[in-house]
């Protein structure tokens, strides 16, 4: 299921990430710069997929430490919370110690502040379709899913929360998978849906800088909010 949903995801975000290229360069084809595919820019990825690498091990730890019996299992709920609460702070924290953030958003081409509203609308779009297939999912467990737009640390202890550990589990797998196959899969997203696509996916080179971190922004502050929404339905 996590595999669809991730697929159904990123096929749909970065589908839409094409369509908003398209029509800033009016259908004109422009190849992305070699900066992608720079030594820097592969450092850049490896460094990236270890850490995620990192959290998949964390996660297979704490299934077995609840297997074996190392900790209890009605003690996960409260430490998810406060892990939660100290995640929300850090990120806050990690906004407000750069203050170069603000002055790159003054830089940022007005046209693209529609990325991450195309990223969300392709995003809902795909997994809404992929719930068609997963008849024993609810259109609304789909969404919740895909508002975690790859921020696999926050949406699925909001859907844990609100639906259970086994969709919980499944959004954990799927946001996971989505950073996962956009960190080994950026060159060829850029290659086929633009530069822009691995942005949507979750990740871009040093050239998109400022849009990403816009796009990152926006994205990840709509988490809480939409997964909230499509759990309550």
């Amino acid at each position: 299921e996590a595999v669809v949903l991730t697929l159904g995801g990123t096929l749909g975000s970065v589908t839409a990430a094409r369509l908003l290229w398209q029509a800033l360069t009016d259908g004109k084809k422009k190849r992305p710069s070699e900066t992608n595919t720079s030594q820097s820019a592969q450092s850049d990825t490896l460094h990236a997929l270890k850490g995620s690498l990192v959290i998949v091990g964390f996660f297979v730890l704490g299934v077995l430490c609840s297997l074996m019996g190392i900790v209890p299992g009605h003690v996960g709920s409260r430490v998810s919370f406060y892990a939660l609460c100290g995640l929300m702070t850090c990120v806050g924290i990690s906004v407000g110690n750069d203050p170069q953030t603000l002055k790159n958003f003054r830089s940022l081409n007005p046209r693209l502040v529609f990325l991450p509203v195309m990223t969300i609308l392709g995003t809902l779009a795909g997994t809404a379709v992929v719930s068609l297939l997963l008849t024993h999912r609810s259109l609304t467990d789909c969404l919740a899913i895909g508002s975690g737009f790859g921020y696999y640390s926050l949406s699925s202890i909001f859907i844990t929360e609100y639906r259970g550990a086994e969709l919980g589990t499944i959004a954990l797998l799927a946001n996971i998978s989505r950073e996962l196959l956009t960190l080994l899969a950026a060159p060829l997203l850029a290659r086929w849906f633009s530069p822009l696509a691995p942005i949507s996916a979750r990740v871009s080179g040093q050239e998109f800088v400022v849009v990403s971190i816009f796009h990152g922004f926006v994205t990840d502050f709509s988490v809480p909010f939409l997964v909230t929404l499509f759990c309550s339905l």
